[in-house]
């Protein structure tokens, strides 16, 4: 199975979407609309080069998995109605001035930053999987 990976973004009017390698992208109000406008662009590139007899990579047929990414400012805007900037001090270590900071576009993080946050969401989500109700 293909991995496409593709980044998330934050606009001025929504969100927007584009593969790294692919020649793929998508724009909403919302991520997941911004998501699923880029996966109708797939839809339409396959169905297109069908009808017109062209190849095309076989692994658009559906054999693939879509990666997301995000940068900082688009992650922390995205889950700000989800993740308080006090969970995620608590998540990561990192200051709350400096989380607004970073989703509010004022300053970047340095690469240890990133990887703190990474660090934080991915020990958060590991736990949450080995909960059972």
């Amino acid at each position: 199975m293909k991995t496409i990976i593709a980044t998330i973004e934050k606009t001025t009017d929504g969100y927007s979407v584009f593969t790294e390698n692919e020649l793929f992208s998508g724009m909403g109000h919302t991520a997941e609309e911004a998501k699923k406008d880029m996966i109708d662009q797939i839809s339409f590139y396959v169905e297109t080069m069908k009808e017109d007899n062209r190849t095309y990579p076989e692994y658009l047929d559906g054999q693939y998995e879509i990666v997301y990414k995000f940068d900082v400012q688009s992650l922390l805007q995205y889950y700000e109605g989800i993740f308080s900037n006090s969970a995620l001090e608590k998540l990561t270590g990192i200051n709350q001035k400096q989380l607004w900071s970073y989703a509010h576009g004022k300053s970047k993080p340095r690469k240890e930053q990133i990887e703190k946050i990474q660090k934080g969401l991915h020990s958060l989500g590991q736990e949450l999987i080995s909960i059972a109700l």
